[in-house]
């Protein structure tokens, strides 16, 4: 029997026709891996909950565990990032799911409950909130060693669990999938990049010559600045790392503080992790420009100080899908994308499965390597084993037909000793 709770059972056709064009795109972990996970079944017996974004390409990861073995239970990892279509064919493909587009905060976590009381094995978070729920309200689904292992799929989450790790309060061994490169090189700089397109599609705007600020220059965002300088945007840089900070400046960016830039920003896209990039002023508020577009690609939506403009304002007014028209007091008017949250998910339908699937395909092939090797497995942060994001590289190649090079036994020798130098 299936449990589930979604919005509209009869979207369910709709949604397998999005995940049938995604599957195409996605020969390593719907393909590849799947099939041997069909043949060899790594995951029988065990229980998979994921706290994800309900979309597409994350349907055909759900489609790869189950096919390995799993029985697996998936709730959203966003509000609004949930494609109701593609929650209604999991169902039918005999996935649990607990996801609708535009759930409350109080229906978010009561989804998240769901997927834990099925006493899940191995949990994949987006964010960390179905892992620190876990910890808080399931203590004994870590005390009695149920959960065998975890995983974090992005930049924010890892960020919370190093802290957590740190702290002394991460009681299970967690797997930042984030922090391997066919992760962060692919899907955050790439996937994220691309997402200037959603800022296009809500606001049908030209990027030539607009001045468009990038907060941040991580992964996500330098790939945002790289994309939005593509359609022929000026673009600022603001960051806090002096190091990132010289990249962009060294990249030809602008790179000044965000304050200073504010008066001049047609545009503004975050992605940083962090809390008020802009900070809730009244200064700030009235130094933005008439007409600006503000727009957050971050996990949270507390970059842009959603809650605080929304208070701020004389008018709110809808002007299109997840789209905002937000009048001042002065009679300045802004647009505000998708309620401050992910503007790439809900604007648009969240990043190309040809870089999902490099995630996902990392996200299956260490659900096995959890399974394989739980007896040895400690508390706390353990990077991803190099040799499990190399063979997902190398798949990754293979069904692009594309060949590389190899390393000779002198080569390999060479630069793996010492003996040898001038």
């Amino acid at each position: 029997m299936v449990n589930y709770k979604v919005a509209d059972e009869n979207l369910a056709g709709k949604g397998k026709e999005a995940i049938y064009i995604a599957e195409s795109r996605m020969p390593v972990s719907a393909i590849t891996i799947r099939e041997r996970f069909a043949k060899e079944r790594p995951l029988e017996g065990i229980t998979i909950a994921g706290c994800l974004h309900i979309t597409k390409e994350t349907a055909n990861l759900a489609r790869t565990l189950k096919a390995g073995g799993a029985d697996v239970w998936l709730c959203g990892s966003n509000p609004l990032s949930t494609q109701d279509d593609v929650a209604a064919a999991m169902v039918k493909e005999g996935i649990n799911t607990f996801a609708w587009h535009g759930n409350t905060d109080e229906e978010f976590y009561w989804c998240i409950r769901e997927c834990l009381k099925a006493k899940p094995n191995i949990l994949i978070d987006d964010g960390a909130d179905m892992i620190v729920t876990a910890h808080k309200e399931f203590p004994e689904l870590i005390t009695d060693g149920v959960i065998i292992g975890c995983q974090e799929e992005t930049t924010t989450g890892v960020k919370r669990f190093r802290a957590m790790d740190a702290a002394g309060d991460l009681k299970v061994p967690l797997f930042p999938v984030n922090d391997a490169r066919c992760k962060n090189q692919f899907d955050n700089e790439l996937g994220t990049g691309q997402g200037i397109v959603a800022a296009i599609y809500g606001m049908h705007v030209l990027f030539a010559g607009k001045n468009v600020v990038i907060a941040g220059y991580g992964h996500c965002s330098s790939g945002m600045a790289l994309r939005a300088r593509g359609l022929g945007a000026n673009v600022t840089v603001t960051e806090i790392d002096p190091i990132k900070a010289l990249q962009a400046k060294f990249a030809g960016f602008n790179v000044m503080p965000i304050e200073t830039a504010l008066p001049y920003a047609d545009i503004i896209l975050t992605a940083t992790g962090c809390k008020h990039v802009i900070l809730p002023t009244k200064e700030n508020f009235d130094a933005l420009k008439d007409g600006v577009i503000l727009g957050n690609l971050g996990h949270f939506d507390i970059e842009i100080p959603t809650k605080e403009i929304y208070e701020y304002a004389k008018e709110i007014k809808p002007i299109r899908s997840d789209v905002e028209e937000i009048t001042f007091p002065d009679g300045k008017r802004i647009y505000l994308l998708a309620k401050g949250r992910l503007a790439n998910l809900v604007l648009s339908e969240g990043h190309p499965a040809e870089v999902m699937d490099m995630s996902f395909g990392l996200q299956s092939l260490m659900s096995e390597y959890i399974v394989k090797n739980k007896d040895s497995l400690k508390p706390g942060m353990v990077e991803v084993p190099v040799e499990i994001d190399d063979r997902v590289g190398f798949l990754k190649l293979q069904a692009m037909g594309i060949e590389i090079d190899k390393l000779n036994e002198e080569q390999y020798n060479y630069i793996h000793g010492y003996e040898q130098g001038t």
